[in-house]
């Protein structure tokens, strides 16, 4: 199964209420493909639509080379899903929780402790996850994802609500599951995130894609002011145009050692959206 995706013209709409409003993508096998947006703005929906979950008002949803309407439990299996609904059974352990899936999945039951490892979550095979705390929980969840090795991942808002060091410990799972070939589709208002794993984003704007590049690329299109910051060791801060007509102050300064930092202004993802939209990615 070849981990590619392609909406074309896609539409979808709840009674009177239009979610999706012709949304074309390709993403390629094997990249990280970050889907971002604020809430409501129909992230869900497309991955919905793309797994076979929901059948689209219009246009076309082609996962791995299949109609994605027509996927069927043969495809599943080569799929993992991270989604905002744990799904987890509270009164058993982790291990136990993983053995249920294991089981539907066909995975050889080696596999729990070797995800658990990974998720750092061997101390806690036994205990039952309504003991677990909100991070841990997090890491069981795509513990459960990653089992079945897949070959196209779906992780929405993955790092949502999570701590600073949870949240880089999936970040170098997420990484790691890409080196080995996987497809990565990631929703996340989390610009940072995007900005650190993905190689290609699209930001979705009320059932829109506003703007759909690599994030890097993205922040330089818009940097409209291009001028550098700078900040000198006796604490004096300056923005200077970015050019020719810089280049002889900066010289100087560099020369006699007097700078402390210097930053050009390119925004970030989140700033890009908010000028293109009027509103905030949270």
């Amino acid at each position: 199964m070849q981990g590619n995706i392609i909406l074309k013209d896609v539409v979808q709409k709840f009674g009177e209420k239009e979610v999706l409003k012709g949304i074309s993508l390709t993403i390629q096998s094997g990249e990280i493909f970050g889907l971002l947006g604020p809430s409501g703005a129909g992230k869900t929906t497309i991955i919905k639509i793309i797994t076979g979950q929901l059948r689209p008002t219009g246009g076309s949803a082609v996962t791995a080379g299949r109609e994605a309407s027509q996927i069927n439990g043969r495809m599943y299996k080569r799929m993992g899903m991270m989604l905002d609904s744990y799904g987890l059974y509270g009164r058993l352990s982790c291990y136990d929780n993983l053995k249920l899936f294991a089981k539907i999945y066909e995975v050889p039951l080696r596999r729990i402790d070797e995800v658990l490892q990974k998720v750092g979550l061997s101390d806690a095979r036994k205990c039952p996850v309504e003991k677990l705390s909100k991070g841990m929980r997090g890491r069981l969840v795509l513990a459960r994802a990653v089992m079945n090795e897949p070959e196209i991942l779906f992780l929405d808002e993955p790092t949502s609500g999570l701590d600073p060091a949870t949240t880089n410990q999936i970040h170098k799972l997420i990484l790691e599951e890409q080196a080995k070939g996987t497809t990565i589709f990631l929703t996340t208002h989390n610009m940072a995130e995007a900005e650190k794993l993905c190689h290609h984003v699209a930001l979705l704007h009320e059932g829109t894609i506003v703007e759909y590049g690599e994030p890097k690329e993205i922040c330089r299109k818009y940097n409209h002011q291009n001028k550098l910051q700078i900040r000198l060791y006796d604490g004096t801060c300056m923005e200077i145009k970015n050019g020719r007509e810089a280049a002889e102050s900066v010289r100087e300064y560099l020369e006699s050692g007097s700078i402390e930092t210097i930053h050009s202004t390119e925004p970030n993802l989140e700033s890009v959206f908010m000028e293109l939209t009027g509103k905030s990615l949270v």
